[in-house]
């Protein structure tokens, strides 16, 4: 397991081993991610945004406008 201090300005260095598994380095940004109260994970944020075309598929029936108009009212009624 590798660890980190955490500076008095609320920094850390990443250790080698971590950015090496990770594929980071210098200038690459990464995102610290809740998976539940008090544990984070740590994920490289380095892709496009290209590469996460093909992720969802298109909906069989396109959605119009207007019904997504009447989704939203109706959603917004019942938060009330």
């Amino acid at each position: 397991m590798s660890t980190a201090t955490i500076t008095s300005k609320g920094q850390i260095t990443i250790p080698a081993i971590v950015r090496a598994a990770l594929g980071v380095e210098a200038g690459d940004r990464v995102e610290f991610v809740q998976i539940e109260p008090g544990h984070f994970e740590l994920v490289a944020a380095t892709q496009s945004v290209t590469a996460l075309k093909g992720m969802i598929r298109k909906p069989a029936k396109p959605v119009t406008v207007e019904a997504m108009k009447k989704a939203i009212a109706e959603r917004g009624a019942k938060a009330r």
